[in-house]
């Protein structure tokens, strides 16, 4: 596995596109969750994990952050980094970049593993934790992402 990890090449959709003329807000959650479904299905947490073994990934948290206006055709890949993890939890940090290499949104999310039973919080089992931690060693090398750990606030003086 790539580290960082390297989605497919998505393109900036016509029904994404607001009054604005750029791309709405939403449709950068939706690109994030595509690569992170990309990234799943490579750590073999996908869809069949879903419907043959009732488990999976919810999202629990996310921060995005809006650095650079995308527009229509735009050409993306997103960059995923895992930051941290525990026997339940994954701590993710993706960027969307414009083909060119301009950063255009950040996003950190925290996502929990689920018994679809439950549906509750569960331990990962042995094999998945294998993999998770093959891509942490795989990603401790690799610098802290400047807009990682970052809150929202109005800074008073």
């Amino acid at each position: 596995m790539a580290a960082p990890h390297l989605s497919s090449v998505f393109e900036v959709e016509k029904d994404w596109i607001d009054y604005n003329g750029h791309m709405n807000m939403a449709y950068y959650t939706v690109i994030f969750d595509r690569a992170a479904d990309e990234l799943f299905l490579e750590m073999n947490m996908g869809p069949d994990y879903a419907a043959e073994r009732r488990l999976t990934i919810y999202t629990a948290e996310i921060h995005l952050s809006y650095i650079r206006e995308l527009h229509q055709g735009h050409r993306v890949r997103v960059r995923t980094q895992l930051l941290d993890h525990d026997t339940k939890r994954l701590h993710l940090y993706q960027e969307i970049h414009h083909e060119d290499g301009w950063l255009a949104a950040a996003c950190e999310c925290l996502s929990l593993h689920i018994d679809m039973n439950g549906p509750k919080v569960t331990p990962f089992p042995d094999d998945i934790a294998e993999t998770i931690e093959t891509m942490q060693r795989e990603h401790a090398d690799l610098p802290h992402p400047q807009r990682a750990g970052r809150s929202i606030s109005i800074p008073r003086r």
